[in-house]
């Protein structure tokens, strides 16, 4: 039986951590500042800027929730960044993702000063990532979920690593740091169309799924004894469920339980710690910025 990474109490040691960081910035006459920019009224997205929001409160991180109409324009966003790279108050912007389908992220991205790009989505950031430049941005999950092996007692140096999804948001970024000089991994980048994905699979120490498929990863894609990452939330039908529906991650839990040495659950393992990586990264840009 697996060993359950607990993300909430391993997110709570990352907040401890900020809150500490937190009180020695007010000594010197600084408060982090963080701008959430929320573009329409997507339920799950106003659900993530909210809880950012509050995580904020909680720490004392000086705050600004900024919601623009579904109808906003390309401009009206650029506007707003520009407004927060000029806003001393404010050490980190993000613009909740996804959009609507008249933004064009990809510019909106680039229009966030890199220096107060906390989710690590620019380029720059991007390069520094691939460059191993400690004063870039790393995207806050793929940072949670090394921070999550760490604590789980996981040996990467020498570890073979599948990370199973491409995306920059996690997949590129995981890759990068899982390869990195001190992580040491042997890394293979795979998605939903390699071939024989089960048999690549079962070759890894380390499985990282974010592959955004409802319980993907079944028992068959896995070793004896693997440390399994599962970054997938996925809302599946369930009549039996209070709310009609439950969340899953990309791995077959259950099943996966019986073989794997350790797994984090959805929810409750990535998720927390990806806000706790965000409040990480705002303090880090307020240290920078002063």
């Amino acid at each position: 039986m697996a060993t359950i990474i607990d993300g909430k109490k391993v997110a709570e040691e990352v907040l401890a951590e900020c809150a500490g960081e937190i009180a020695e910035l007010k000594e010197a006459g600084i408060t982090p500042g963080l701008a959430v920019v929320l573009v329409g009224e997507d339920p799950a997205s106003q659900v993530y800027v909210n809880s950012k929001v509050r995580k904020c409160a909680e720490l004392g991180i000086h705050s600004e929730k900024i919601v623009l109409s579904k109808e906003a324009t390309q401009e009206e966003v650029l506007e707003t960044v520009q407004r927060l790279n000029a806003d001393p108050a404010i050490h980190g912007i993000l613009v909740q993702s996804p959009p609507p389908p008249q933004i064009h992220e990809e510019e909106i991205v680039r229009a966030i000063e890199p220096a107060k790009d906390v989710d690590g989505f620019h380029p720059e950031n991007v390069a520094k990532l691939a460059l191993e430049d400690s004063t870039g941005f790393v995207p806050c999950t793929p940072a949670g979920c090394m921070r999550l092996l760490k604590a789980a007692g996981v040996e990467t140096s020498g570890a073979e690593a599948v990370v199973v999804g491409r995306s920059m948001i996690v997949g590129k970024p995981m890759a990068l740091l899982l390869m990195a000089r001190g992580s040491d991994a042997t890394v293979t980048v795979a998605h939903s169309r390699t071939k024989d994905l089960a048999a690549v699979c079962r070759r890894a120490d380390i499985i990282v799924a974010a592959v955004g498929i409802a319980e993907f990863i079944g028992a068959d894609f896995v070793k004896e004894g693997a440390t399994i990452i599962d970054v997938g939330i996925n809302r599946v039908e369930d009549a039996s469920a209070k709310r009609g529906y439950r969340l899953c991650g990309d791995v077959a839990f259950d099943e996966v339980l019986e073989k794997a040495g350790a797994v984090t659950p959805v929810p409750g393992g990535v998720g927390p710690m990806t806000i706790a990586m965000l409040m990480k990264n705002t303090i880090k840009a307020a240290k920078a910025l002063g």
